[in-house]
């Protein structure tokens, strides 16, 4: 058996490694609604809150990139207690240093727990659920993997809006509750049975291959795609979301905010949850739907203006953005080479995570010369072409197995 110091059964490691996946994310999107109060509080411009967000999103690609496939030779548990640690260190570093600087230091240190997590804990939880259930299809771990990652990014903006809304010390208090969060899943996570059997000569280290699997170049491109468009509709939301509503739509109430943002990421988990046992060239067609009525709703109610139909676009296309994310880790982890689906699935997150880069420095610079709404139709109307575009090739692919 690969598992090696084993202190609790695999079914139960599955589920530690899932609460702390979770927990990890949530923490990366706890500022979304607390923007506007760092933003009162040292009197930056809109362009500024997108280079902080894009100081994360820079954190995950570099980390994806450095480190996020070793957990194929390092081991899961090992690179997901030492993101664990990470995130621990960027939240002392919000508490102790929040002025502009700091915020863009401690977004950085925080992508990159997230970018060295996300592809060994994907893995971790496939492997320890494969040893737990082997009878059981590859979906529910997916399914949870996928609800993990953006339930964990739906739950933090809620609760970094309760927080600025009803708590005191709102841009103190939510990091030091995530510190002992985060010092506590490391207690669990050091019980939870390694899958990786460590090789006899350690490989010398490289960063990750940029080679898509030599078998299924199109499909696995096309799920990169779909993955960084989708990802692309949440860092919209996620980084201007709350300057949006207040400067739209005159909203001034933070729950609000994150409210908002947790609707938007609340619906990616929950359509990803509801159709985990559905064929999956059946959920591609369903996301392309989303994704076109959605998108246009937030067109639409952006010009309007109506808060109304904004924000069911905004829960329609993540709807979309869910199940597209989720059928990618499908689509990746189907044409995965043995013994390198860490690697794979890092290269995957790493053109997913560019989908937060790009568009929100692209969107950050655009609105220094066009007004936010411009800027956001022109937005929408390409993350449509893109969703589209992978959907169809994934759905060709998905036929073509059956």
């Amino acid at each position: 058996m690969p598992a090696t110091r084993r202190t609790m059964p695999y079914a139960a490691g599955f589920w530690v490694v899932a609460a702390g996946f979770t927990t990890v994310t949530a923490y990366a999107t706890v500022p979304t609604p607390l923007y506007p109060l760092y933003q009162a509080q040292d009197g930056f411009p809109v362009p500024v809150i997108t280079l902080i967000f894009a100081a994360f999103a820079v954190g995950v690609v570099v980390s994806l990139f450095l480190v996020g496939h070793i957990s194929d030779w390092a081991g899961r548990r090992r690179m997901v207690l030492i993101a664990v640690s990470i995130s621990a260190l960027a939240a002392v570093v919000f508490l102790l240093w929040n002025s502009v600087p700091g915020l863009i230091v401690a977004r950085f240190v925080d992508g990159v727990s997230v970018g060295t997590l996300t592809a060994a804990a994907t893995a971790h939880l496939a492997e320890l659920r494969a040893h737990a259930r082997p009878a059981e299809a590859p979906t529910f771990a997916a399914s949870v993997a996928g609800a993990a990652n953006l339930g964990g990014l739906a739950l933090g903006p809620l609760i970094g809006g309760l927080f600025a809304e009803f708590l005191p010390d709102p841009l103190e208090l939510p990091h030091a509750m995530f510190l002992v969060l985060f010092v506590v899943a490391f207690v669990a996570l050091r019980g939870v049975p390694e899958t990786v059997t460590p090789p006899d000569a350690r490989p010398a280290y490289r960063p990750q291959r940029i080679a898509l699997p030599p078998a299924s170049r199109s499909a696995f491109a096309a799920a990169g795609v779909g993955a960084a468009a989708s990802f692309a509709l949440f860092a919209l939301f996620t980084s201007l979301a709350p300057t949006f509503l207040h400067q739209t739509f005159a909203i001034t109430d933070h729950l609000v905010d994150g409210a908002a943002v947790f609707a938007i990421f609340g619906a990616a988990t929950v359509a990803q949850l509801v159709l985990a046992r559905v064929a999956q060239r059946r959920q591609l067609s369903i996301a392309i739907g989303c994704f076109a009525l959605g998108l246009a709703c937030i067109a639409v109610g952006a010009v309007a203006p109506s808060l109304a139909l904004f924000l069911v676009g905004g829960i329609v296309s993540g709807a979309g953005a869910g199940i597209m994310f989720r059928s990618a880790i499908a689509t990746a982890g189907s044409v995965a080479e043995p013994g390198r689906r860490g690697e794979t699935l890092a290269l995957l997150f790493l053109i997913a995570y560019t989908g937060l880069v790009v568009p929100v420095l692209l969107v950050g610079v655009s609105l220094a010369f066009a007004p936010q709404t411009t800027v956001l139709l022109a937005f929408s109307a390409l993350v449509f072409i893109a969703t589209v575009g992978a959907g169809f090739v994934m759905r060709r692919q998905a036929a073509e197995k059956r």
